[in-house]
């Protein structure tokens, strides 16, 4: 059974509601993660990799000192599925996560040389 695929459209308008930081280009969900130094760049593409591994499915990224681009599509589909929504949602979620108000983890301290994204 084939996969439904989204338009442009229809997958702005979910990104819209859903994932606000991402954005639909030529065919792929995109997101430019701005990160404060190439460790941090590391750490951001190794993560969003696990995640991939795991889901098997396998976006394209850039990596670059203070920039990671994930770029997810479903190749089998032909376009834009679920899949990459889901993904993408896990993502978000796991980068952007830190430890919360009251957690007894304490987080990356506040000097720059520390912070993960920018």
């Amino acid at each position: 059974m084939a996969e439904k695929t989204f338009t442009a459209e229809e997958a702005t308008g979910r990104l819209a509601e859903q994932l606000p930081a991402w954005r639909v280009e030529d065919g792929h969900l995109c997101r430019d993660f701005k990160t404060a130094h190439w460790k941090a760049s590391m750490l951001v593409a190794n993560q969003v990799g696990y995640l991939a591994e795991a889901a098997w499915h396998h976006p394209d990224m850039v990596v670059s000192w203070g920039n990671v681009q994930v770029r997810l599509t479903t190749h089998s589909a032909g376009g834009l599925t679920d899949k990459d929504f889901e993904l993408a949602a896990e993502i978000e979620r796991a980068v952007a996560w830190r430890p919360g108000e009251g957690s007894a983890l304490e987080g990356t301290p506040a000097d720059p040389q520390w912070r993960i994204l920018s």
